[in-house]
């Protein structure tokens, strides 16, 4: 009869500890925290610029009262009448630059010619590519500013600000005849600037 209670006693006990057992490790994982998910993202590919080319430079030959005259001048693309003039040796002293448009924009193949004060029958038209103040060829009007098409004749501020404004809206002009369809624009004022403009 002892037997049977020592034997039961010691099933009770294991029974008991068992269930210790059990309950712990069940109190174990579930303290444990949830698993963190680390997401690696590769840097973004940097993007190389593309390389854009360099205009190369224009001829503009040069002529009248000037330090270098008809000598032919290599400037940037884009450069005005002033810098050819300069890398001419700029003006002498008896040049005449009140005839002379010096914002005007040079274009390759152009001819800049400075008229002198004491050649009182010289004209500026014998520039073919220079816009002056007194209207002489030749202004590109696809890229003139105020001041390069105000050198035309019956061309004032507001006719040439509505000019560009056509021409910002509508995009270049495509031909000489398009300038009619500009506002105040008529037969006659395009007849008298036709010989003194160009497309490009």
């Amino acid at each position: 009869m002892p037997d049977n209670t020592s034997s039961r006693a010691t099933l009770i006990a294991f029974s008991v500890v068992s269930v210790l057992i059990v309950v712990g490790l069940a109190l174990i994982l579930l303290s444990r925290p949830e698993p963190v998910t680390i997401t690696i993202n590769p840097p973004a590919p940097t993007l190389t610029p593309i390389p854009t080319a360099t205009p190369e430079p224009i001829l503009v030959y040069v002529t009248g009262a000037i330090a270098q005259p008809e000598t032919t001048q290599l400037v940037p693309f884009g450069s005005r009448v002033q810098d050819v003039l300069d890398a001419a040796g700029g003006v002498t002293a008896d040049a005449d630059l009140s005839r002379v448009n010096l914002a005007a924009i040079v274009h390759d193949g152009d001819q800049v010619h400075v008229p002198s004060t004491s050649a009182d029958n010289e004209q500026v038209d014998t520039a073919p590519a220079l816009p002056t103040a007194s209207g002489g060829p030749v202004v590109y009007i696809n890229t003139a500013t105020v001041d390069d098409l105000q050198t035309l004749p019956r061309i004032g501020q507001v006719m040439a600000e509505r000019i560009i404004a056509y021409r910002e809206e509508h995009g270049p002009f495509t031909s000489i005849e398009q300038l009619g369809e500009v506002s105040g624009i008529g037969e006659g004022t395009l007849e008298q600037i036709a010989p003194y403009i160009s497309l490009d």
